[in-house]
C-alpha cells in the first residue's frame, strides 16, 4: 500500500513538473476559481470588459472643453478675474479684464478648448 501511494505521488510530481518548471510566469497568466466546481479562467476568458453607462461619458464630459479649463487658459492669455459667462453646445465664453479694460474669449466647445 505505501509503495503504490509513493509511486501515485511520484507520477504526479513528474507529471506537473514540466508545467512549472518550463515556464515560470505561467502562474501570472491564469485565475484560479474555487466552487462547486474547479475552473481554471485565463484573462482572455473573462468575457467583455464591463459596460459603463451613457451617463457617466456624458457627466465626463468626453470630447467637450471643461469650463474649468476655459478660464485656466483665458488666465494664462492674460485675462484677470476670468469667469464663464455663457456655455453652448458650440462654445464656451469667458469674460474678464485686461490692461485695456473688460475683454471677452471664446472657446471651442471640443477637447482642448481651441480658441475661436
Amino acid at each position: 500500500m505505501f509503495k503504490r501511494l509513493c509511486l501515485t505521488v511520484t507520477a504526479a510530481t513528474l507529471a506537473f513538473s514540466p508545467l512549472v518548471l518550463s515556464n515560470p510566469a505561467f502562474a501570472q497568466d491564469l485565475e484560479l476559481q474555487l466552487g462547486k466546481d474547479l475552473r481554471i479562467v485565463r484573462p482572455d476568458d473573462r468575457g467583455p470588459p464591463p459596460r459603463r453607462d451613457r451617463d457617466d461619458d456624458r457627466r465626463a464630459g468626453r470630447g467637450q472643453c471643461d469650463p474649468d479649463d476655459a478660464e485656466d487658459l483665458a488666465r494664462d492669455a492674460g485675462l484677470r478675474r476670468a469667469h464663464v459667462v455663457r456655455v453652448t453646445p458650440r462654445r464656451i465664453v469667458v469674460e474678464g479684464m485686461t490692461r485695456r479694460g473688460p475683454d471677452r474669449m471664446t472657446f471651442a466647445n471640443e477637447r482642448g478648448c481651441p480658441e475661436i
